[in-house]
């Protein structure tokens, strides 16, 4: 990956580092999902994934919940 500088209003850069915690991602994440979004254009086809990403990774949940049988007991019954 390429690496740049940028430089931004006080008011931006306030955000950025709110939006960076909030979403538990760093500042470089963060315009990087925003660059890709304006580059990509608003028509293209969001992925579940892509619309739950502020979400993903806040279920307090075993690390092996989707791999270990054990958690599987009792499923669909």
């Amino acid at each position: 990956m390429r690496t740049i500088s940028v430089k931004l209003p006080e008011s931006v850069a306030n955000w950025l580092v709110r939006r960076a915690k909030e979403t538990d991602r760093t500042r470089s994440a963060v315009v990087r999902e925003a660059l890709e979004r304006e580059w990509l254009g608003s028509d293209r086809p969001q992925s579940c994934h892509d619309l739950l990403q502020d979400v993903c990774g806040s279920l307090d949940a075993p690390p092996d919940l989707s791999t270990n049988p054990r958690h599987m007991e009792g499923f669909g019954r």
